[in-house]
C-alpha cells in the first residue's frame, strides 16, 4: 500500500490537473464554452435523453442544465423534443449542425492531446488512458460524498453530506 507521501504528491498532481483542463478550454471556440462542450459530448455518448438524466450526468442542478441546453440550443445543435410518454418532459437529441461542432471539439482536443504529448512513446500513452480510467472507476460516478476514514458512520443514508452539484463540471 501506497504511504502518505505518495497519497500526498498524488493529491499535488492530481490539482495539477487543472492547468491541462484549462489548456483545453482555451481551444474549445467561443461559441462553445466547456458547460456547451460537456452537453455535447454526453449527449453524442449516450444519444438521446432528458434534461434529467444529462443533469444527473452532468452532476449539476437542473437550472444550470436548462442553461448549458438553452445555449446549445440558440445555436442549432441540439433539438428539445416533447418527450411521447411524459408531454412534461423534452428529449434531447443532437443535430447535424450539433454533431458537426462535436466533431470539432473533438479534433480540437486530439490535435493539442498530440502536440503535448508527440514525444511520448505510444506505451506510456496507453498506460495513462489505463490509469486514469482506473482512477475514475476507483471513484465511482463521483456524484456522493466521500467517506473519509476519520469520519463517524451513521445509520441514516439522509444524513450523509450532500455534494453541491451546481459548481460541478464533468470529468
Amino acid at each position: 500500500m501506497a504511504g502518505r507521501a505518495q497519497y500526498e504528491e498524488l493529491a499535488r498532481q492530481l490539482s495539477a490537473i487543472g492547468a491541462v483542463k484549462r489548456d483545453l478550454a482555451r481551444i474549445l471556440p467561443p461559441e462553445c464554452p466547456g458547460g456547451s462542450a460537456a452537453v455535447l459530448t454526453l449527449v453524442g455518448r449516450h444519444g438521446d435523453m432528458r434534461m434529467s438524466k444529462l443533469a444527473e450526468l452532468l452532476a449539476v442542478d437542473m437550472s444550470v442544465t436548462s442553461r448549458h441546453v438553452a445555449h446549445v440550443a440558440e445555436r442549432g445543435w441540439i433539438e428539445r423534443s416533447p418527450d411521447p410518454v411524459d408531454k412534461r418532459s423534452r428529449i434531447l437529441r443532437l443535430t447535424d449542425a450539433g454533431r458537426a461542432q462535436l466533431d470539432e471539439l473533438s479534433r480540437r482536443i486530439t490535435e493539442l492531446l498530440a502536440e503535448r504529448l508527440g514525444d511520448w512513446p505510444d506505451d506510456d500513452i496507453g498506460r495513462l488512458i489505463q490509469l486514469m480510467a482506473r482512477l475514475r472507476e476507483s471513484f465511482g460516478d463521483c456524484r456522493s460524498a466521500p467517506r473519509l476514514a476519520h469520519s463517524a458512520p451513521t445509520s441514516e443514508p439522509s444524513a450523509q453530506p450532500v455534494a453541491d452539484r451546481t459548481t460541478r463540471t464533468p470529468a
